[in-house]
């Protein structure tokens, strides 16, 4: 009755302070309203509870990742996955015919003919001679594409980012899986090579 109505105090206070781009707008909450806000028990009490919502944290986490291995986004993926140096890695790796990713189909091959007998072993004597021949072909192949990688890599990043500590194993391990396999996925067609 005496006092002013309320719509009328939030037109004086809009006419007072009106509303600016780039401002806060609002009051600053006090710092025992945030403290309590923030505050959680070192131990929880309900322990199926806590699971539940560290089994969820846990899932969305790897279905971030998973996306980043699909489309090959940067800030999602793991550590050993991340940078620019890994990326021209996978690119160049990607982008040629290794010889030791058809290791495996090879090998599937080789171990379907060990189990057929001859007289005088023959055939077994081939697939011996075959695996070995696959096998040098393929570590020999994988080793001179390290030796051309690293020196693009001194020349584009440096000498320190090419005898970084495990680059020649991931480009060995890369090389190695077949192509559709490869996590991250790779995003260059064969033959283009990175620049």
């Amino acid at each position: 009755m005496f006092g002013r109505s309320k719509t009328t105090n939030e037109q004086l206070e809009g006419e007072l302070h009106p509303q600016r781009d780039g401002a806060k707008n609002r009051p600053t909450p006090r710092r025992r309203d945030q403290e309590a806000a923030r505050r959680q028990p070192l131990v929880v009490a309900d322990r199926k509870r806590a699971k539940q919502i560290d089994r969820a944290k846990r899932g969305e986490q790897m279905a971030k990742t998973r996306q980043a291995m699909l489309t090959g986004d940067d800030s999602g993926l793991p550590t050993r996955d991340k940078g620019p140096v890994r990326r021209y890695m996978r690119d160049y790796i990607d982008a040629r015919f290794n010889l030791a990713e058809f290791m495996l189909p090879v090998m599937l091959i080789v171990l379907a003919l060990s189990f057929i007998r001859t007289e005088g072993g023959v055939i077994l004597f081939f697939v011996t001679i075959l695996t070995y021949t696959v096998l040098l072909t393929a570590v020999v192949d994988t080793f001179l594409m390290w030796r051309r990688l690293r020196k693009k890599l001194a020349e584009k990043f440096g000498d320190d980012a090419a005898r970084a500590k495990g680059n020649g194993m991931y480009a060995t391990m890369r090389a190695f899986q077949l192509r559709r396999s490869r996590m991250p996925r790779a995003l260059v067609k064969r033959g283009e090579r990175p620049v």
